[in-house]
């Protein structure tokens, strides 16, 4: 077949605009956008006492689970708050909750569904809740991607790793090529594990994360990297880039953490004097070696309720999440670290409205915006999970099979 072309369709901006206002669907993406349904008013007053009195009508047949980044309006009702594998391994931990409410993103509600049993259904209170990195990657892209390796003879001594920030299609993807999912928590060990399976690793979909743990955890140079571009043909990579390349990193990376930049860091620092500068590794590469640390969501919560009274940190993570620490502890200066202020949009489009009618529906035997993954693709992505709970100190052990 030789070197694989593709070409790349750019949307119309009608299309991309309606997208973004929460209309139509786009079919080659991880997620829909349609949300049926009335929506209360956001002007209602009685919206918490809604949300309140319909969860307590449900009682234990319901478990609501908050991610970090949710709004405070939202967070109020969570049993759990987490990252997103937490909160997946939380939900597969209460079989008796018939109902899983995730107010997070589409893809942790998948993985919820990965993870639980039969029996439970998984309900995202908007679908339109995406996640703009997992979107990066979608499973025709990535097909093609390993079509280019295996033309270029490759792909057999080449892994995938995926971020647990990816569609359900694209850990199937890594699952049933001999893969492994990674968190931000477990990355090198994700990667020494693929490097002892083979001599390449390709990293979906964050490069910023693949790059960061491979050249600052790894001993890795820049060099061993390269970037892979599915919307260009071959990646826009020669077979030799290809062939001397030790990280295929896929060309994704989350719109919050990716605007911190490394004036982001000069500027706070001129600003406050001794300031501690504390950063998520989905951050750039300049901005994650500029930091005084670095670690995962919930490393970084860890950090500022550890630090001494009196501190100051200048935090890059989603905002919702820097602000609730900085009511937390008053006793600490903690700001965001760019002068810009920036919510993750797709994770906000959760709010209170949309909470009060999905509970509201259930309470009625309506189940809504149910995610469902299917059986193929749950069963490979569930092997690529169960080979990150496999991984040499894991310290937890897999969640029940579906």
């Amino acid at each position: 077949m030789g070197y694989v072309t593709s070409t790349w369709v750019e949307p119309s901006n009608t299309a991309t605009a309606l997208l973004l206002l929460g209309r139509g669907s786009d079919p080659a993406t991880e997620r829909g956008v349609e949300c049926p349904g009335d929506l209360p008013a956001p002007s209602d007053p009685d919206l918490v006492a809604r949300a309140a009195a319909a969860k307590a009508k449900l009682g234990s047949k319901v478990f609501v689970l908050g991610h970090h980044y949710q709004r405070d309006e939202v967070i109020q009702f969570a049993d759990v708050t987490g990252d997103s594998f937490k909160l997946a391994r939380e939900a597969a931990a209460r079989p008796e909750a018939e109902y899983i409410v995730f107010c997070g993103v589409h893809f942790m509600a998948e993985s919820a569904d990965i993870l639980t049993s039969d029996a439970q259904k998984v309900v995202l209170p908007d679908l339109a809740a995406g996640c703009s990195m997992a979107d990066m990657a979608v499973l025709s892209q990535v097909e093609t991607a390993w079509d280019v390796l295996t033309e270029l003879g490759i792909a057999e001594q080449t892994v995938p790793v995926t971020y647990m920030n990816s569609s359900a299609d694209i850990k199937g993807f890594v699952g049933r090529n001999g893969g492994v999912v990674c968190t931000s928590s477990n990355a090198k060990r994700a990667l020494d594990w693929a490097f002892q399976q083979g001599s390449k690793v390709l990293f979906l979909p964050d490069q910023h994360l693949g790059r960061n743990t491979a050249v600052l955890e790894m001993g890795f140079s820049l060099d061993d990297c390269v970037l892979y571009d599915p919307h260009k043909p071959n990646g826009g990579l020669t077979p030799e880039q290809l062939r001397n390349a030790k990280m295929i990193l896929w060309r994704g990376h989350c719109s919050v953490h990716g605007r911190f930049t490394l004036d982001s860091v000069n500027d706070v620092r001129e600003r406050v004097p001794g300031v501690n500068v504390l950063v998520h590794p989905e951050c750039r590469h300049e901005v994650v070696t500029a930091a005084d640390h670095v670690g995962s969501t919930e490393y970084i919560i860890k950090t500022i309720e550890a630090a001494p009274a009196g501190s100051a940190w200048a935090v890059g993570t989603e905002l919702n999440l820097v602000r609730r620490l900085a009511l937390a502890h008053p006793d600490k200066q903690i700001m965001f670290l760019d002068r810009a202020v920036c919510y993750c949009s797709t994770m906000n489009r959760i709010d209170l409205p949309h909470l009060v009618w999905a509970l509201e529906e259930l309470v009625a035997g309506r189940v809504v915006n149910q995610i469902t993954v299917d059986p193929d693709t749950a069963h490979h992505a569930r092997v690529a999970l169960d080979q990150m709970l496999a991984l040499p100190g894991a310290d937890t052990a897999p969640p029940a099979t579906r």
